[in-house]
């Protein structure tokens, strides 16, 4: 969590800076202006120079919440005859990413993959020494029975996508 901190406190700090420097960094000086006629200062109405500023701050925002703040919604299994089990659509990542399971007991998730992106057509679980592919449009199940409780990862086969087991 300080990682995070640290980032939004250097881009406030960025935007602080580029808010006091008067003229900001790229702008050239009267001076040049006048040996080189060809690059003349633009002058811009101050309203469309705050709602410029505003958006491109309201998307940093947005940027810095999707990336760092938001949370992947958790989904528990469905148990049938002592069998976890819960479908998860492949398609640009996992969903649900994270599952929560009961420790002890067979976990069976069903993973159907709608995207063709190579990333997708394998996924890893690591702890419990799984590596499957995922043909595209169609249904795999994987099995395993998770004994000690705690937080694990699963990921496509280049760790770009993620998702996450809880054991309970």
């Amino acid at each position: 969590m300080a990682s995070k901190n640290m980032i939004v406190s250097h881009i406030i700090l960025t935007i602080l800076i580029l808010m006091t420097s008067g003229k900001g960094a790229f702008s050239m000086s009267s001076d040049h202006s006048m040996t080189n006629p060809q690059f003349r200062p633009v002058e811009q109405p101050l309203v469309l120079k705050a709602i410029v500023t505003l958006g491109g701050l309201g998307l940093i925002g947005l940027e810095l919440w999707w990336f760092l703040f938001s949370q992947p919604k958790a989904q528990k299994t469905e148990s049938q005859q002592g069998i976890q089990s819960l479908n998860i659509t492949v398609d640009g990542g996992y969903e649900p990413s994270l599952i929560v399971v009961q420790s002890g007991q067979l976990v069976r998730l069903n993973f159907l993959r709608k995207d063709p992106n190579s990333c997708l057509e394998k996924v890893l679980f690591p702890d419990f020494h799984i590596a499957q592919d995922l043909p595209l449009n169609q249904s795999v199940k994987i099995e395993f029975t998770p004994k000690v409780p705690g937080k694990y990862s699963f990921t496509c086969g280049m760790n770009m996508f993620r998702g996450e087991i809880e054991v309970q």
